[in-house]
């Protein structure tokens, strides 16, 4: 079994959901985990509060409060791709993230995630992501070296300082003619059933990207995707409006039976390009990934 030496946190919400104790927001919270599990994790101690106190199967809801609690798999897959630090100075860490790597643990991987494998690598115990990718995406992610200003930069997503620029490759149809032009795209995304999945909807925009077709080839295109806004699998569902789904998409336009990861055909989704100003140096701040969406 893999258990991870770092904890994994879940900040408990502000409105009670209708439980009395932590454990039994645990186990509402993460439907996915055997609730049988969950009273392990408590009896054996392996869930705490901020401070390192323990909480048991009577400890109290208490709203806004941070749980932490430390994952465990009994079988961990190998992703047989590396990332590459791309930069590291003492306040950052840029890596580009090969497709099928979580960026943080997740599900059944502990130790094979860019966030584990970076610390192992850097001896970086406090190294910490500042922004998620989706695990089939591929790109570049940025980390926090130095928790005293690790808020600064929290700060520039936050407030939408951080300008990001993705590739995409989807199928279109063989008479289009789409090199050259620009969409912009705004709706609404909310929560979708499986849970792990977003919809756009009807009502007030809540999502906002820039799209540019930069070539195409027989029934492939490729394109440039700027989110002006960040929400959960924002681009994918943006270019399945637009009539163009990504490439091996295994969620949209519609959900693929669950199966082994196929290393053969990873979601055409790259994270390009991340620029800011740093808010430490005052510095502009520019990195791209060396690889490149292809149509082949």
């Amino acid at each position: 079994m893999s258990v991870s030496k770092y904890p994994s946190k879940v900040s408990l919400p502000q409105i009670n959901p209708g439980v009395s104790s932590v454990l039994e927001f645990l186990i509402i919270n993460f439907p996915h985990i055997n609730p049988e599990v969950w009273r392990q994790r408590v009896a054996c101690g392996k869930v705490h509060w901020h401070d390192g106190s323990l909480i048991n199967a009577q400890t109290p809801f208490q709203s806004q409060q941070r749980v932490y609690y430390y994952r465990e798999v009994t079988v961990e897959p190998v992703i047989p791709f590396d990332e590459e630090i791309l930069f590291q100075d003492e306040h950052i860490l840029v890596a580009h993230k090969p497709h099928f790597l979580a960026v943080g643990p997740t599900g059944v991987y502990i130790e094979e995630c860019l966030q584990n494998r970076l610390r192992k690598k850097t001896g970086l115990h406090d190294l910490q992501s500042l922004h998620r990718l989706d695990r089939p995406t591929a790109g570049l992610v940025l980390f926090s070296v130095d928790p005293s200003t690790r808020h600064l930069y929290h700060n520039l997503f936050s407030a939408r300082e951080i300008h990001k620029i993705y590739q995409a490759v989807a199928r279109i149809g063989l008479e289009d003619n789409l090199v050259g032009h620009q969409w912009e795209i705004k709706s609404r995304i909310v929560k979708s059933e499986p849970r792990f999945l977003m919809k756009s909807i009807e009502g007030e925009p809540n999502s906002h990207s820039l799209v540019r077709c930069l070539a195409q080839s027989d029934d492939k295109a490729l394109f440039e995707l700027n989110p002006i806004t960040g929400k959960t699998h924002q681009l994918r569902l943006h270019m399945q409006a637009l009539g163009w789904p990504l490439l091996n998409d295994m969620f949209y336009p519609m959900l693929q039976p669950k199966a082994d990861d196929n290393y053969l055909m990873p979601l055409q989704l790259l994270a390009k390009k991340l620029s800011f100003l740093d808010p430490v140096t005052q510095q502009p701040r520019v990195f791209v990934s060396d690889t490149d969406l292809r149509l082949e």
